[in-house]
């Protein structure tokens, strides 16, 4: 099988400024430990300070440099919205930006599932990553090769019964990074789509309990992948790369 990711040069990602949400475990964690390992400088976005912390450990004993800890809740819209700023205040610009954070909601009838809990995965795996967009292109238009990844998941396509809060959510992030892509076509700016497959993480233990999580790889398998989607390399534009297949699809 011919990975186009596979073996891909990290170097160029030194210096250049990322930010990761869901960043203190799973996929999120791995990529900002990759990215900084790398050299790239993490803007890591998670909810509790005391994991930032522990990432920012993990982060050194890499070898990266400190990260900028941003403890912020994805349904927290008007904090979405400081957040570009600051990074305007403090860099000027923003080469990267890794939407990783997402909700699974609940694994139920669509008549069953609360309001509650359809609102929050609608907020964080939706209306967070639209208003990331909208506060951070400004900056990833000020770099000379913005790099957005934004992981998807196969339930997105493969619509199956229960699964309609996360399915449903997903497919509207692809509908949004593709709206996306046809906006930014002219500039430096790549969007892309990153399904993962099952891995063991939370999310998976929890929409599939009776599986066995040793027989799946650990979610820090993907990051090399997605880092690579990040350098001013990789120049494709609007694709989903799936793990499980190797291969854009």
């Amino acid at each position: 099988m011919n990975d186009p990711l596979d073996g891909f040069d990290l170097s160029p990602l030194g210096g250049r400024i990322a930010v990761v949400t869901g960043a203190t475990r799973g996929i999120g964690e791995g990529v900002a430990i990759t990215l900084a390992k790398a050299g790239a400088h993490v803007i890591a976005v998670g909810r509790k300070i005391e994991d930032l912390e522990a990432l920012d450990d993990k982060i050194k004993a890499a070898g990266g440099e400190t990260a900028t800890l941003v403890p912020l809740d994805l349904t927290d819209g008007l904090g979405i919205d400081r957040l570009g700023a600051s990074i305007y205040d403090r860099w000027g610009k923003l080469d990267i930006l890794v939407g990783n954070a997402g909700v699974l909601g609940r694994i139920a009838p669509l008549a069953h599932i609360p309001a509650k809990v359809w609102q929050e995965a609608i907020d964080v795996n939706l209306t967070a990553n639209w208003r990331l967009i909208r506060t951070l292109d400004p900056l990833l238009r000020r770099s000379d090769a913005g790099r957005c990844v934004f992981v998807t998941s196969g339930a997105a396509t493969k619509l199956r019964a229960n699964w309609g809060a996360y399915s449903i959510t997903k497919a509207a992030l692809n509908a949004l990074v593709a709206t996306y892509v046809a906006e930014t076509g002219s500039t430096p700016i790549r969007a892309n789509l990153f399904s993962p497959g099952p891995l063991r993480t939370r999310m998976r233990a929890t929409a599939v309990p009776g599986e066995d999580p040793q027989t799946l790889e650990p979610p820090e398998a993907v990051a090399t992948r997605i880092a690579a989607m990040c350098t001013p390399a990789f120049e494709t534009n609007g694709v989903t790369y799936s793990y499980t297949e190797r291969a854009f699809v």
